[in-house]
């Protein structure tokens, strides 16, 4: 459909991104890239943010066989079965409710001996019979063949193997920001600021899908974020 309109895709991976002004006056954005550079008007960021990995042994091999990252995606496919959640502020907490409406057991692993997130999410965590939170916790190990059947864990010197058949992985995410964070306004976690209009700090860049300060970031609210974006960006150049 794009490129019915229009549009034209290309590879490329943007190196520099800065504003230039041209002999009329007329302020332009250049995209340098690897290979070439391209001059326009507006910018529209989409880069997204991947989940942050822990990086114990197995977690990167049964990725998307066992190992997730997103409880409201993915907890649907874990119905009536034993998983663990990883982490200890609000996101692990925020997971752990949602999974305990859909698992029979959730099992809460937390590094340090207490959690990092809100007390009223705490309280509601600990109210849950179907959540057992674990402190001082670490996973040592991934188990299964093709797909995640169990993890080994160590807790105050002890080593313990839990069968279970998901493991989610609950430390927040990543926004990849790296080109162009001293650039807009970002947030303490490193998400760029903007609302539901996308429009960013700067006049002339727009920032869409999981890069931007959200509540909720799925692909059908980053689609949202593309169309509020493009119809915006086309306004202000008209």
């Amino acid at each position: 459909q794009a490129e019915f309109f229009g549009a034209e895709f290309l590879l490329r991976e943007v190196t520099a991104l800065k504003k230039e002004e041209t002999a009329s006056g007329a302020e332009l954005w250049e995209s340098t890239t690897d290979k070439d550079s391209f001059q326009s008007f507006g910018i529209l960021l989409a880069t997204g943010a991947h989940p942050r990995m822990i990086g114990f042994p197995g977690e990167a091999e049964f990725r998307g066989h066992g190992v997730a990252y997103c409880a409201t995606c993915d907890g649907a496919f874990f119905r009536g079965q034993d998983v663990a959640v990883v982490g200890g502020g609000n996101t692990a907490l925020e997971d752990a409710l949602y999974l305990s409406g859909l698992c029979k057991t959730v099992h809460l692993l937390v590094r340090k001996n207490e959690f990092r997130g809100q007390a009223a999410l705490v309280q509601r965590v600990m109210e849950k019979e179907n959540i057992k939170a674990r402190f001082q916790t670490e996973v040592t190990e991934i188990l299964g063949e093709n797909k995640v059947s169990g993890i080994t864990v160590t807790q105050n010197g002890v080593t313990e193997t839990i069968p279970l058949s998901g493991v989610f992985v609950a430390i927040g995410l990543s926004p990849d920001t790296s080109l162009y964070g001293d650039l807009v306004e970002t947030d303490p976690s490193g998400y760029i600021v903007a609302g539901e209009d996308c429009r960013t700090s700067v006049p002339g860049i727009f920032a869409a899908g999981d890069i931007r300060t959200k509540e909720i970031r799925q692909i059908v609210t980053a689609l949202s974020d593309g169309a509020v974006a493009a119809e915006l960006a086309g306004r202000e150049l008209a």
